[in-house]
C-alpha cells in the first residue's frame, strides 16, 4: 500500500508539472532541415549505387540479353535493380546515418550490393540464351563498393558537422547502465547524455527535462511513463522508450470504433489462414532449396564429426514449440557425447565451453550445425522464422522469474527469428522474450522474408553467437532485465 501511495503522489506531482508548464513552439523548421538532408543522403546513396549497374547494363548486357531492346524494357532493368537495392538497404538499415557506424552501415550496404547484383545477374542470365559475361558485372560491383565507403565517410561526417550532439536525459525505473550502452555503441557523437536520474526524480521536477533535446525511458511504469511522455511530447522533445512487455503486447492492438468510441483490440497471435498457407507454402519451397543447396556442405560437415572422435553426427534434444507442444529438434552434433551427463540443462558459453569440439567450433561459426533443422521445417515442428525454441527445462527456469515467458510459445518455433537477428545468443530473456512479442504481434509474410534476408546479415558477425557468461550457465540464472 505504500508503495502504490508513493506511486499515486509521484504520478500527482508529474500531472501538476504537465499543467502549470506551458508547451514550447517545437522547432520544426531545424527537424524539418534535418530530415529533409537525410532523405537527400539516401536519395544520393541509392542514385550513386545505381550508376555503375546502370553503365555496364546500357553498355554492354542490354544488346547481349535483350534481342530487340526498347526502352521501357531496358529502363525496367534498372528500376527492378532500384527496387531490390532498395529492399536489401531497409532490411539491413543500411541507411541510418545519424544511428549506425561507418563500419556497420558499409557492412549493410556491401550486403545489399551482392545480392542485388547476383539477383539482376540471374535475371539477366534467365532472359538470355547463355551465360553472361561476368566481367564486367564483377567491375560494377567493385565501383559500387567504392563509392559505398566513399559515401558511408562522407555522410558521417557531414551530418555531424552539421549537427550538434543532442542533449539527452535517461530516465530510468526498472532498469539501470543504459547510459553506458552509447559509448559501448558509439552513440556519444549524437547523444550527449547530461544527467541519468530514477522516475522519482524526474517527477519530482520534470522542469530539468526543458534543455532536453530527447529523453530515454527505460523499463518505466506505464502510469508514470505517459505522465512524462505527454510532457515531453508537448515540449517538442523526443522520446526513446525501451518497453516493458505489455507495451510490446499493446503495440500489435487493432484500431477499431464501437459504441461510438475509439477503442483498441488486444488478441492473442491470430493471423488470417491466407498468412498460415502462405507462411507454411515458403517453410516448404525454401526448406526443399536450402537443403539441396547445402545438401554438399551438410554431408562434409557429417563425415568430419564421424572421424573426429567416432560419435553420433545428429544431436536430438526436446524443445517447445506452438502452445507448449514438444519436439525433437535436430542439429549437428558440435560438443562431446557426454555433454550432458549429469541430466542438468546448461546454456553455452561460447569459444570458453569445454564441451565443444573442434570439429563444433568450426561448424558453429559457420552456422552448419542448425542447417538439419531444415527437417524439421519440413515435418512442421518448425518454421523459418519464428521464436527460438526452448528446452522445458530453460523454459521452466525462465517463467518462475517471468510467468509472461509462455507467450512466446503463441506461434511456431523457427530456426530464425526477430530476436536472433536483432539481439544476440546471451542477450537476457526478458529482451529477448519482448523481441518475440514485437514479431508476434504484428505477423506478416513480408517481415518474414525481411527476417529470412537480415539472417545472412548475422552470419559473419561472431558476437551474434557469444556464449552467456561462466557465472550464467545455468537456466533463469541471473537473467533479471539490465543493459
Amino acid at each position: 500500500m505504500d508503495a502504490q501511495r508513493r506511486g499515486q503522489t509521484r504520478e500527482a506531482r508529474g500531472k501538476a508539472w504537465f499543467k502549470q508548464r506551458l508547451p514550447r513552439a517545437p522547432r520544426k523548421g531545424a527537424n524539418l532541415h534535418h530530415d529533409f538532408g537525410l532523405r537527400l543522403l539516401k536519395l544520393a546513396n541509392v542514385a550513386l549505387t545505381t550508376l555503375p549497374f546502370a553503365l555496364v547494363w546500357w553498355t554492354h548486357y542490354i544488346y547481349e540479353v535483350l534481342m530487340f531492346p526498347s526502352p521501357i524494357r531496358a529502363a525496367g532493368i534498372v528500376v527492378m535493380f532500384v527496387v531490390l537495392y532498395a529492399f536489401f538497404g531497409r532490411a539491413y538499415e543500411a541507411f541510418l546515418i545519424s544511428l549506425k557506424r561507418v563500419s556497420d552501415m558499409f557492412y549493410a550496404q556491401a550486403l545489399s550490393i551482392l545480392f542485388s547484383d547476383a539477383f539482376m545477374f540471374l535475371v539477366m542470365w534467365l532472359m538470355s540464351n547463355h551465360f553472361p559475361d561476368l566481367i564486367p558485372a564483377l567491375g560494377a560491383m567493385a565501383a559500387q563498393l567504392l563509392l559505398s565507403i566513399l559515401w558511408c565517410v562522407g555522410a558521417n561526417r557531414w551530418y555531424y558537422a552539421n549537427y550538434a550532439r543532442q542533449k539527452t536525459g535517461v530516465v530510468y525505473d526498472m532498469r539501470r547502465g543504459v547510459e553506458d550502452l552509447f559509448g559501448r555503441y558509439g552513440m556519444t557523437q549524437k547523444f550527449d547524455v547530461q544527467f541519468t536520474c530514477t522516475v522519482e526524480e524526474c517527477l519530482e521536477d520534470m522542469s530539468r527535462l526543458d534543455k532536453l533535446t530527447n529523453v530515454f525511458l527505460c523499463g518505466v511504469h506505464s502510469k508514470e511513463r505517459n505522465v512524462i511522455m505527454k510532457y515531453c511530447v508537448a515540449n517538442g522533445i523526443v522520446v526513446y522508450i525501451i518497453p516493458r512487455v505489455g507495451d510490446v503486447i499493446m503495440s500489435g492492438a487493432k484500431k477499431i470504433h464501437m459504441f461510438h468510441l475509439p477503442m483498441m483490440r488486444v488478441d492473442r497471435y491470430n493471423p488470417p489462414p491466407e498468412y498460415f498457407l502462405t507462411k507454411r507454402a515458403l517453410d516448404v519451397v525454401m526448406s526443399l532449396f536450402l537443403l539441396v543447396l547445402f545438401g554438399p556442405a551438410m554431408l562434409v560437415t557429417a563425415l568430419c564429426i564421424k572421424l573426429s572422435d567416432g560419435g553420433p553426427v545428429f544431436y536430438r534434444q526436446t524443445r517447445l514449440t506452438k502452445d507448449g507442444k514438444e519436439f525433437r529438434i535436430v542439429k549437428f552434433r558440435s560438443m562431446v557425447v557426454s555433454a550432458e551427463q549429469d541430466g542438468v540443462a546448461r546454456l553455452s558459453t561460447g569459444d570458453e565451453d569445454a564441451r565443444v569440439t573442434k570439429v563444433g567450433k568450426w561448424i558453429r561459426r559457420c552456422r552448419l550445425d542448425e542447417l538439419p533443422q531444415l527437417f524439421n521445417v519440413l515435418g512442421g515442428s518448425m518454421s523459418l522464422v519464428g521464436p527460438r525454441p526452448e528446452r522445458p527445462e530453460i523454459a521452466a527456469e525462465y517463467e518462475k522469474q517471468m510467468p509472461e515467458f509462455a507467450l512466446r510459445l503463441q506461434a511456431r518455433a523457427g530456426i530464425t527469428g526477430y530476436a536472433q537477428v536483432y539481439g544476440k545468443y546471451n542477450t537476457n530473456p526478458y529482451d529477448k522474450l519482448q523481441m518475440d512479442l514485437m514479431y508476434i504481434s504484428r505477423p506478416s509474410i513480408i517481415e518474414d522474408i525481411k527476417i529470412l534476408f537480415a539472417t545472412l546479415m548475422i552470419l559473419f558477425q561472431p558476437e551474434s553467437t557469444e556464449g552467456v557468461a561462466p557465472g550464467r550457465v545455468n537456466a533463469g540464472e541471473d537473467d533479471k532485465p539490465a543493459a
